[in-house]
């Protein structure tokens, strides 16, 4: 009897440790399929912000004190100070900051912005006759970045996540390339 007990409680482990494995081996699998590759969204992030820095600036819809701005449907302003505000679309939230002593192609803010990182994951400038622009991105945690974009004196900042960086870069963009300050 002794020796019965001590196979089926055997077989019994080993069934337990070969679930346990494919468990885990699935579960590894499915999050690495679900995430998405940093390489590949930051290439998709850097031409659709280079593709609207060229496109025409859209024409402001709201302001706040002598900043004026285009805002994209579902954007809110929360909080403003003279050259911050706050802008929310649901549960995230953006910084546009402007320095109204810079132009459209100044390189001071862009300067500042880089000089705050030790190491960026991506830093790509773009230019044009008129203007000065910039992405970068700082890859955090769980699949989480800071990502700024910016045109001369004004940029805008937010975290995101790695498979919404081409979205959001997108509306950052318009936002920012639409800033004027009267």
């Amino acid at each position: 009897m002794e020796i019965e007990y001590c196979f089926y409680k055997g077989e019994s482990s080993l069934r337990l440790f070969k679930i346990i494995t494919i468990f885990i081996i699935s579960l590894g699998l499915l999050t690495a399929c679900g995430n998405a590759s940093y390489k590949k969204e930051s290439k998709a992030t850097i031409k659709i912000v280079n593709t609207t820095f060229h496109e025409k600036a859209k024409k402001p819809s709201k302001k706040s004190e002598k900043i004026h701005f285009y805002l994209p449907f579902g954007y809110e302003i929360d909080d403003s100070t003279p050259n911050n505000i706050i802008l929310k679309n649901g549960s995230k939230t953006y910084i546009l900051f402007v320095n109204p002593q810079e132009g459209p192609s100044s390189e001071v803010v862009y300067k500042t912005t880089v000089e705050q990182y030790k190491k960026l994951d991506t830093n790509e400038k773009f230019t044009d006759d008129k203007m000065f622009g910039y992405l970068t991105i700082k890859k955090l945690k769980d699949d989480m970045n800071e990502m700024t974009v910016g045109v001369g004196g004004a940029k805008i900042t937010t975290q995101v996540k790695t498979s919404s960086l081409e979205e959001e870069a997108k509306a950052m963009t318009q936002i920012v390339h639409s800033v004027t300050y009267k």
